[in-house]
Formats: structure tokens, C-alpha cells, sequence
């Protein structure tokens, strides 16, 4: 089946913001044996939107649009959904009843403009949308489909997977299923080479690919029923697992974080952060996971010399030794540990910026993590820019981290 996406705002196009929508459903695709051949994204001009309608119903078996579904004049998907198939739109009134009790209970008076929002054609049906005003449709016609949906990340993503993909999976002739296998210590030809008896399998079949958070391998299968693919990829899966051992730190959807979190909660153990270069990028990944107060009390973000001094770094220690360097590293680490009464201490000093600081290159970082009776240490230099420099020594911290919590002798 041959796909198309069209991204529609002009937002999109002025780059206010960007279009994760499409990114999205491309990942989705694959699944439901769906070939996404064409994706274009354009503002709200008239001309444009329907020229590129009308080529989307010519060459494509499926189209998917995200956005133009609003109240507002310039809000025109529905009116080009309706040009390229040549039927009328009318006021459905189940739907506009549906709108108005919506505009109701939230207190609100519905202005007639949205009525448009309650707008169908003959070959569609509406789409849920709990998370918003504006309903989806579903056009089906002449073995073709137009899947409409909003263009708020948060109300598409909830319509596709509670209203369009398993209207896909119904239709698919197969079902392509994956199991991620995340790794991090290793290097991609290092798991490239490990997994080499099992690169030739067709289906099913392994990727390796290098990831911000280390190298994954991908086992997916394609079978006539998801149970059926599921049954092809548990043995493979097992033999990767054997192959890799502790350097799978977490599958499919599981980060880095996440997995961290559940060791030490595993572990009975606390964390606190002192961070200089990083600036709090360590404890903003941490606390990305829901429940991390249970085991993470803080981080301290000393960015000026006289702030790591005043929360416990020894004076003589950075005179010595520069405020870039491992012992300081090592000193914030159990410095953290006094402060907020943790189990454990990270703690990162390094260079963000692009110009070198005490004879060391930019991106240079010096991370340590202390236990009270022992003291990890990993540096890094390495630099494409400020955020990235950041991002890289954010998650060295949580690699250095996780190994600990791997291997070492620590009590539960």
C-alpha cells in the first residue's frame, strides 16, 4: 500500500515549530506493511493545499494529514479532503451535538465558527478526538483512504493509537513487529561483530544502529498475525540477550533514565548531583521519570568556582588542581553526599563553551560518582557545540551510573 503524509501550518513552514507529526507516523508505518513514499508539509495557502490534495488522491493508496482542522478560516483540510473527492460537505448534527455538549462542560459558549468542526462528506466518518474540539475523519472511497487528524502532537498521537491503528491492523496483510535491545559500553562494530551469527537471518531479521544512548539492535519480525510475529522473534531475542549480557541496559521505549531509576530503587539507594558544565541537565533527565523523588533528592548546580567551594568542594583542592579537573570532579561528588544526605553522589565539572579553559579543549568533562568509601571516574572531551556537550556529559554521568549499579557490591 502506497502512503502519503502532508503536514499542514504555516507555522511549520516559518519554523516556529516542527513537525514531529510526520517523524511519527513514518515510525508507525512499517508495522501494518504500510510504503510511505511522499511527505510534504505546507502552510495554509489554498492553491497550494489543494494542487497538493488532488496529486495525493491521483498517486497514493493511503494519505495521512495532520493539522488545518481548527475553527478558523484558514483552518482547510476538511474543504480539501472535499475538493479532491468532489463531494459536499454538510453539518452532522450527531457531531455537532457531541461539540456543543463538549464546549458545555467546559463552561464555555460554542462560537458558530465552530461549527465546521462538525463538518462531514459523504465517504467519511468521524474520528474521536477526547483531547480536543476538532474530530478526525476517516474518508474511504474508490479502494482509497484519507486518515485526517489534528495537528496538536498530543490529540494525533492519542487518535492514532486509540482510533487508527487498529483500524490498520484490521486491514494489514501483515503485521511487522520489533523488540529493541539497548546497549551502551559498546561500540557499534563491537555489537555488530557479537550478533554476527544472527545478521543473516531474514525473518526474522536484527539491525544495529547507534543511538544518543548507546547502540541498539533491532530483532523484527513480519507474520500474518502479531502473536505469529511475536513467536518468531522470542527465540532470537533470547540468543541476543545471552550474547550481550549486562550491556543491555533497557527495550523498546525504556530509557536510560528509567532503567537507572528502577536499579536504585532495586537497591534501596539515594542519588544527589552536584553539576557545573551541565548546568542541571542531570537531574532534568532524572526526574524525567515519573516517581523519582523516591530515590533522587536533588542536584546542586554550582556553575561559579566560589558555589562548589561554598557547598563543601575544598578550597586547596581547586587551587591545586584547577576547578577542570578529576580531583575536583571527585571532591563534588562526595561533597553532594554530605549535603543532601545521599547513598550516592555524581557530580560533573567540565567546558561547555567553545573556548579552552586552564589548558583543555572545549568539551572537555570530568565526571565522578562517589559511594562514600569509593569513587568512579569517566571524562569525555568531545564538542559540537554547547547543547551537545551538555546532552553528551549528561549521559556519560548515567552510563558511569548505571555500571556501578551493575557491578559493584552494593547492599540492598
Amino acid at each position: 500500500m502506497r502512503a502519503e503524509i502532508i503536514s499542514i501550518g504555516t507555522e511549520i513552514m516559518l519554523g516556529e515549530i516542527t513537525d514531529t507529526n510526520a517523524a511519527f507516523i513514518a515510525s508507525q508505518l512499517p508495522e501494518y506493511g504500510i510504503d510511505l513514499l511522499w511527505v510534504s508539509q505546507l502552510g495554509d495557502n489554498p492553491n497550494r493545499l489543494r494542487e497538493t490534495f488532488n496529486r495525493a488522491w491521483e498517486r497514493s493508496d493511503i494519505i495521512f494529514t495532520t493539522g488545518g482542522l481548527g475553527p478558523t478560516q484558514d483552518d482547510l483540510t476538511r474543504e480539501m479532503v472535499a475538493g479532491a473527492l468532489g463531494e459536499e460537505m454538510y453539518l452532522d448534527a450527531e457531531q455537532e451535538a457531541h461539540l456543543r455538549q463538549m464546549m458545555e462542560s467546559r463552561g464555555r459558549t460554542m462560537p458558530e465558527n465552530n461549527l465546521k468542526q462538525a463538518m462531514l462528506i459523504p465517504s467519511s466518518r468521524a474520528i474521536s478526538n477526547p483531547r480536543g474540539t476538532a474530530p478526525g475523519w476517516w474518508v474511504e472511497r474508490d479502494d482509497k483512504i484519507f486518515v485526517v487528524m489534528p495537528g496538536p502532537p498530543s490529540e494525533m498521537t492519542r487518535m492514532w493509537e486509540h482510533e487508527v491503528a487498529p483500524e490498520l491492523e484490521q486491514r494489514a496483510d501483515g503485521i511487522l513487529v520489533s523488540r529493541t535491545l539497548k546497549t551502551t559500553g559498546l561500540g557499534e562494530g563491537t555489537v555488530d561483530e557479537m550478533l554476527a551469527p544472527l545478521l543473516s537471518s531474514p525473518n526474522p531479521s536484527i539491525g544495529i544502529y547507534a543511538r544518543r544512548d548507546g547502540v541498539h539492535a533491532r530483532i523484527s519480525a513480519k507474520a500474518p498475525t502479531r502473536e505469529e510475529a511475536w513467536h518468531l522473534i522470542r527465540p532470537m531475542e533470547e540468543e541476543a540477550r545471552a550474547i550481550l549480557g549486562p550491556s543491555i541496559w533497557g527495550v523498546d521505549e525504556e530509557t536510560l533514565e528509567a532503567a537507572i531509576g528502577r536499579l536504585l530503587l532495586e537497591r534501596g539507594l539515594t542519588l544527589g548531583a552536584m553539576e557545573s558544565a551541565t548546568g542541571g541537565a542531570i537531574a532534568d533527565t532524572i526526574t524525567d521519570v515519573p516517581g523519582s523523588s523516591e530515590y533522587f533528592k536533588g542536584s546542586l548546580v554550582t556553575y561559579a568556582t566560589q558555589a562548589k567551594i561554598a557547598m563543601g568542594v575544598p578550597a586547596e583542592i581547586v587551587a591545586m588542581h584547577g576547578v577542570i579537573s578529576r580531583e575536583v570532579a571527585e571532591a563534588m561528588a562526595n561533597a553532594t553526599r554530605e549535603r543532601l544526605e545521599t547513598d550516592l553522589g555524581i557530580a560533573v565539572t567540565g567546558i561547555a563553551g567553545n573556548e579552552e579553559v586552564e589548558g583543555q579543549p572545549p568539551g572537555t568533562m570530568h565526571i565522578a560518582l562517589s559511594d562514600g568509601e569509593h569513587v568512579e571516574y569517566s571524562h569525555s572531551q568531545y564538542y559540537q557545540g554547547r547543547e551537545a556537550a551538555k546532552r553528551r556529559a549528561a549521559l556519560i554521568a548515567l552510563t558511569l551510573l548505571r555500571r556501578y549499579l551493575m557491578t559493584a557490591d552494593v547492599r540492598v
